[in-house]
Order: C-alpha cells, then structure tokens, then sequence
C-alpha cells in the first residue's frame, strides 16, 4: 500500500519581525525570524528564510501569506507577470507551481492579511494546549482596513481583540478597539459586523472605534520620549523600576470610556498609525536637563513616565482578560500580540487574577513572527478538520537544525584566528567559577526573542557587579536586567511561581524568595524581580547538566542567562555567527557541548 503524500504549508510573516514556519502534517519542521540570517533587526521580508525552505523540502502544498496589508496592498513586483513578491519568489524557487499562475491570485498561496489579529490567537491557541479558550490579543496595529465613517472613508487599524476558540479552526469575534485615521468622534457598537475581519460574514461583535491611541501604541510613545526607536519597548520594560509611584507624572489612560484610550492630553495620536507624548500640555514632560545630548534614562520624567506606562497599562490589559472571560464564560485566556511579551505583566496578572479562577497561557512568540505559525497552523486545521489537542508548549528549540564536523569547526576557528581544545562541562563551570563570560552554542535555535541555552551567554550571577560588567560588554544600557536559568526542581526554593510549576520559556519577570536576592545580585532586578526560565533533563540536556554541574560546584541552582549577541544585533544563528560575536567583542569563550570543544578567541 503506498504511504500517505505529507502535506507541507510554510507560514510567513511580513513586515518587521518577518520569519517563516514550515510545517509537515501539522508539525514545526523549522521556525525563523529573518533577522538571523540576514543579520538585520527586524527585517521584515522573509526571503532568506522562504529559501531555508529548500533544505528541508521543494514543494509546498499551501504557503500562507500574513501581514497587516494585503497582497493587493504590498507595493513592488517581482517580474512583469504581477507576481506579488513572495508569490514570485515562492514560484522562481519551485515552491509552488509555475504554470498556475494566470495574472490573479495564485490557487497555493493563501492570503491571511485581513485577520492579523486572528492569526496571532490561532498560535497562542495551539500551542497552549488548552481545549477551548478565549483570546486577548494587544497589538501596536493589526489589520488596515477602511471603513466608511460618516460617508469618509477611514483607515482603521486593529488595535485589541477578543476572540472565543474552539477546535478545529474556529475563532469567533468578540470584541475589537480599532484605532481611527481621524479625527473621527469616538464609536461604540455592541452588534458590529464582522464582515471587515473575518471569513465569518454572518458574525456580530463589540466593536470600538477610537482616534485615541490603544495600549500598545500609548507605550511606543512613551518608549520613544524615554529615548528608544518605538519597537524597543523592552527597553522601557527595564526601565520603569527606576520611576516612582507617587511622582508628578500624568496618568496615561482615560477611564470615561468604553476601552483602553489614552488620555490625548497627554498621548497624542499621529496618523496613520503612531503617537506622541504630548510635551505642550504638561511642563513636567519637557526635558528637564541641561545638556543637548544627555542620556535621558537618567531624567526623573522620563523614568516615571516609563513608570507610568508599565504599571497602567497591564492594569488595562488585566481588566481586558477580564472582559474576555465574562464575554466568552470561559477562565482559560491565551495572551498574544507584542504586549505579549512583557513579562512584568505577565506576572502581574498572576497576581491580579489568582483568586478570579482565571488561568493564563502567554504565547512566547507574541511579535509579529508569530503570525507565520498562527497562519500556517489554522491552514492546517482547516485542511485536516483535526479536533486533537496539541500539547502546551514548553520547549522552544524550533530553528533550523546544525551539524558541523570537525573540519567545519576547525575553518571557522581558523577563519577568526582563534583556538579550539577539547573540553567538556567542568571545564566551562572552572570558567564560570572563575568569573569569566562563557558563550554557549548547541542545537536548533530558539524560536522567539528568548535565549534558552542554545543560543546563550552564560555568567556568575553572584558577581555584585555582573549586572553592569555584563551590560558593558554587549554594549547595552546601564538599566538591562538579565535573566536566570535555574533547575526546575529548584526554582521553588528560589523563587515565587504564584501557583506556576514552571517557566520553561521565560515569560515572566518573578519574585524572589526572601534571603535569595543577595545571593545572585547581578540578574536581581532594582526591583527585586528575575525573569526566569526553569530546565529540566527532557529539555535541554546539556543546559541541564551544566546548571547542574555548576549547582555542584557553586551550590547555586542558577545560572546568569542573556541573550548570544551584542547591543542592537539578532542572536546568532550560525557558528560563524558566534564566534564572529567573540572576535566584535571582550568575551573569549565559546562552549560546544555536543562536540565536547571550547573555542577560544584573545581579544
């Protein structure tokens, strides 16, 4: 009997965060952002991660296509067919069929762009291995659309939604705020069709229009007066521990509507899609120093606003899932979209909701990549019509796969003018014991932003002043807190999960136990916080044995963890790439543990 043809779909996202998903039969076979290999931040189109295709199959069945703007939308032609250009890229590799294409929509590419929002819900669905559940999406922009506001047609972005999830692949519109190319007056609708958003032309939902500007946006704003590029909005995450609660700051939101909006007096929207803080309104917003060209993290405003904006915003967020839960009666809420990923947050609902029965799964590939998955496993839902639950998702080493030999070792060592020697765990703990900076390179790489111990610089956390040491050399602010990796059967005696067992993908921000802070000051926190990821054996074998060995020697059950790469660049993706990272750098050592190698590089 013949067996069975797989069915492959490539999922992939465009604009920034831009990466691809490829799926067999349902399954992850590689997750990538565009950034690591190009080596760009953020680069948005996903060309070199739609040729990776190539080395794991030459035909795709589908390839779903997500983004904010339709392909129609997308400016630039590949060739003078009218292909789109990832149509035409996907055709000149052989992906997809050349001779189906006849001047329209190609039958194989399947164009996701109207239900951003959707997409991001369908990957945090899946992956939470929840039966049902509902979904809050909080998004800088999701969906462009016009709609005809008062005879004028208006531009309108997705801004938050609510969705009801069910298996197979039904998603149901509950509640939107999407923000106006204004002015326009705000709009409040309980029965809005869902025709503009959704395949589901029969649904209604609560639908709020504002020119107002949303959570997302209201942060990018304040992230851009506290001196970073508006999709640096981590970097404010870091930065609110230095505010203060009972400063002159204004409050951010209104509380006199029916959604999150920030106030305009001090939040002003700029179209299509941006915002401001508004320095003409408040006195106390303007620069306050006294040099052109100072570090403004160090101004009292600009930390407080950052204070502001942190501690009001997941207070929106929080009464959001709230809504969800009443809307849908459902108490399991999957969370996406970019505020997905701050972690403060994340832990603050637990704290917030802990006695409402409420239980929360954050998807750890909350940007815009994860649209790739969302598409391409709602493709695959609708394809197969397949009730069965996945699993949650707890490890997150979906990269493509390496493998090097000796002699590709040894030619990038030579390449970089460094040293190899054979090496194993106790040789990388001496390191660590002795204060040194040890890299970390095995396996597939980490789907999402999160080092994981794969792709990992790997410290002391007793150092007082491994905090600044370390931020030093990466070249990154003074204010970065860095994470911990710990032994999952540990993390309890360290750390406060509220309720959690584990937190295998590093999603929260979390409370030490009392007396633990002095004992790892430098991945502690100004605010007495760790973002932390627990390992066990199943996970990641060799990050475990190493904690654990360190453990040993030590008789700490943590280990300093940030991220493979220098201020402003992606984490690496390739050997090449790491031990091109030690030559740019003041670090010297790079561990292999799956060749049993420590590459050595004198700066």
């Amino acid at each position: 009997m013949p067996s069975k043809k797989s069915v492959w779909i490539a999922g992939i996202a465009r604009g920034h965060n831009g990466g691809v998903c490829l799926l067999k039969d349902g399954e992850i076979v590689f997750s990538i952002e565009e950034e690591r290999l190009t080596r760009q931040k953020y680069d948005g189109g996903p060309y070199a991660s739609m040729i990776k295709i190539l080395e794991y199959t030459d035909k795709l069945d589908f390839l779903v296509v997500a983004h904010t703007q339709n392909l129609e939308q997308t400016a630039g032609k590949v060739d003078f067919s009218g292909d789109d250009v990832y149509t035409g890229l996907a055709r000149k590799l052989g992906l997809i069929k050349r001779e189906a294409y006849q001047g329209g929509n190609h039958p194989q590419v399947i164009d996701m762009s109207n239900i951003h929002h959707k997409l991001h819900a369908a990957c945090a669905f899946y992956r939470s291995g929840f039966e049902d559940a509902c979904a809050v999406i909080v998004d800088g922009a999701g969906t462009f659309i016009t709609l005809d506001i008062g005879g004028v047609p208006t531009t309108v972005w997705e801004t938050e939604s609510i969705y009801d999830c069910n298996y197979p692949d039904n998603f149901k519109t509950l509640y939107k705020h999407i923000g106006a190319n204004g002015p326009v007056m705000g709009a409040w609708m309980p029965e809005f069709s869902s025709e503009m958003y959704d395949e589901d032309k029969d649904q209604t939902h609560e639908l709020v229009i504002s020119e107002n500007a949303g959570i997302v946006k209201a942060y990018e704003a304040v992230t851009e007066y506290c001196g970073f590029s508006f999709i640096e909005a981590g970097k404010t995450m870091g930065l609110f521990p230095y505010g203060k609660a009972d400063s002159p700051a204004p409050k951010i939101f209104r509380h006199d509507t029916m959604t999150s909006q920030a106030d305009r007096h001090v939040i002003v929207p700029t179209y299509p899609n941006g915002a401001h803080v508004n320095y003409n309104m408040h006195t106390y917003l303007t620069n306050h120093g006294d040099e052109e060209n100072q570090d403004v993290t160090y101004l009292e405003n600009r930390r407080n606003m950052a204070y502001q904006i942190q501690t009001e915003s997941q207070t929106e967020v929080a009464n959001l899932i709230r809504k969800a839960v009443a809307m849908s009666g459902k108490n399991k809420v999957v969370i996406s979209g970019g505020y997905g990923l701050n972690c403060v947050a994340n832990y603050h609902y637990l704290e917030e909701l802990k006695d409402e029965g409420i239980e929360i799964y954050v998807e750890p590939v909350s940007n815009d990549a994860g649209t790739a998955m969302g598409g391409a496993m709602l493709m695959h839902r609708r394809l197969t019509k397949s009730n069965k639950r996945q699993e949650q998702q707890e490890t997150l080493y979906e990269g493509p796969a390496y493998s090097y030999t000796d002699e590709e070792i040894n030619a990038v060592v030579e390449k970089y003018n460094a040293t190899v020697e054979d090496a194993d765990n106790t040789k990388a703990v001496d390191l660590l014991a002795d204060r040194k900076i040890v890299t970390l390179f095995q396996g597939r790489s980490e789907n999402g932003p999160r080092a994981l111990g794969n792709r990992t610089i790997m410290y002391d956390p007793s150092d007082p002043n491994g905090k600044d040491y370390v931020n030093k050399v990466k070249r990154r602010e003074y204010f970065r807190p860095f994470a911990g990796s710990i032994l999952e059967e540990d993390v309890h005696e360290w750390f406060d999960l509220r309720g959690m067992k584990s937190s295998p993908t590093m999603m929260y921000a979390v409370n030490c136990q009392p007396g633990i802070a002095e004992k790892i000051p430098s991945i502690i926190h100004v605010d007495g916080t760790c973002r932390i990821q627990t390992v066990n054996r199943d996970q990641n074998k060799h990050y475990y044995d190493i904690i654990k060995a360190f453990k040993e020697r030590t008789g700490t059950s943590i280990i300093f963890n940030t991220s493979f790469n220098l201020g402003g660049e992606p984490l690496v993706e390739t050997l090449d790439d790491a031990v091109r990272t030690l030559r740019n750098s003041d670090i010297e050592y790079l561990y292999l543990p799956e060749y049993n190698k420590l590459i050595t590089v004198n700066n």
